[in-house]
């Protein structure tokens, strides 16, 4: 059972930062160079919203360690070039965190570090920084809740008075395994019935989601 809304958690890349599409246009040319060619479909359905140790767990089983070591590495640099070559907070994002009054938080499967970086480059980071929570902080990413259980228990909230807010599959399945209200953005790479389930409200456009919120409360 659901309770008021007392607490906003967001994901960062794809909610935050438009930065899923840089992801999945790197890891596109990586598995063509590396031997694993991959569809930005099959990017979207194998990686987007999964931590750095899944994915690479998926590229040693796929490839071996050392491959999956020099497609990281490569991965993390290229990824990096292109945020500071162009990086943009996703459409609506900013007047949204304005209209948005209940407290708010990151909860992340990127590190702390890509966080600060690309939250850093969009002028976000200082309006999360002290409330930012990454996958490297649990045992398990997602699918699995305990990023989100973790940083309800930072925040001093209850989980189900938290609401995530997700663009990928298993962010959505990781709220809803938390016990929290999922609100699925449906803007960005992964198509919006992949984001639908139960205490599950989709959504395509950022601006709609305080009246959203609000009619959680």
């Amino acid at each position: 059972m659901f309770k008021p809304v007392e607490l906003v958690m967001f994901d960062c890349d794809g909610v935050l930062v438009d930065s899923e599409r840089i992801a999945a246009r790197v890891q596109v040319a990586l598995g063509a160079e590396l031997g694993w060619p991959l569809t930005e479909a099959e990017v979207v359905a194998q990686f987007i919203g999964r931590s750095s140790v899944s994915i690479r767990e998926q590229i040693a089983e796929r490839l071996g360690p050392r491959t999956a070591d020099l497609w990281w590495d490569q991965f993390e640099e290229r990824h990096r070039e292109a945020v500071d070559r162009g990086l943009s907070p996703v459409e609506g994002l900013p007047e949204a965190l304005d209209a948005i009054s209940l407290p708010t938080c990151v909860a992340s499967s990127g590190s702390h570090e890509k966080m600060r970086h690309t939250l850093g480059r969009t002028g976000l980071y200082e309006r999360f920084a002290g409330r930012i929570h990454s996958a490297t902080e649990v045992s398990r990413g997602k699918p699995a809740p305990d990023l989100f259980l973790y940083a309800a228990r930072r925040m001093g909230v209850d989980p189900a008075a938290c609401a995530v807010v997700e663009d990928s599959r298993p962010g959505v399945q990781a709220a809803r395994a938390a016990g929290m209200r999922a609100f699925g953005y449906a803007g960005g790479l992964t198509p919006a019935e992949q984001l639908e389930g139960p205490g599950t409200v989709v959504f395509d456009d950022m601006r709609h989601l305080p009246g959203l919120l609000a009619a959680a409360r």
